[in-house]
């Protein structure tokens, strides 16, 4: 793993020397998914991840920015400074996906190097492999089946949670 992040570090480099601080995340990170592909690295971009709550799977999902190699977790940030928010939200991030290890790296820095933060999940659960994979054109909530909490609670996949106490259409 230690290999995969120095590439991806490697390639936000490279995407950072050309395009320098100030655009938006969605700029760098469609820079960073040429770079990393230029590399030869799989990865999965813009990905749903559901939210458990109680063992229920809700209707609003975390959008993680990309997974690299099925292992390493990259958010993307353009902000003045890194915040504990920021930490958090990709420790979450790991935790729901059961992976150990994850960069944030903000953009919008003059010298890259001070952006990037490496954070690991020390709560990995062995055998417990998280799915993450993006659902399919045709996939949708409503065929979900029995047991998924769009049928048990009604929940509505525009408003996500908010629609649990919503009378059913």
């Amino acid at each position: 793993m230690r290999e995969v992040t120095r590439q991806i570090i490697g390639a936000a480099i490279e995407v950072h020397r050309h395009l320098g601080p100030g655009l938006l995340e969605s700029a760098y990170e469609e820079c960073l998914c040429y770079e990393l592909s230029q590399s030869g690295l799989r990865f999965q971009r813009q990905l749903a991840i559901p939210v458990q709550y109680k063992g229920l799977r809700l209707s609003c999902d975390y959008r993680l920015d990309l997974i690299v190699e099925d292992s390493v977790i990259v958010e993307i940030k353009t902000v003045d400074q890194l915040a504990p928010i920021h930490t958090a939200q990709l420790l979450t991030y790991l935790k729901a996906t059961n992976r150990s290890l994850g960069l944030l790296i903000n953009f919008n820095v003059p010298v890259l190097k001070d952006g990037v933060k490496r954070l690991a999940n020390h709560y990995v659960q062995p055998g417990n492999d998280a799915s993450v994979s993006a659902p399919s054109a045709n996939e949708s909530r409503e065929d979900a089946g029995p047991d998924s909490l769009v049928t048990s609670l009604r929940v509505s996949p525009d408003l996500g949670v908010s629609a649990v106490n919503r009378r059913a259409q």
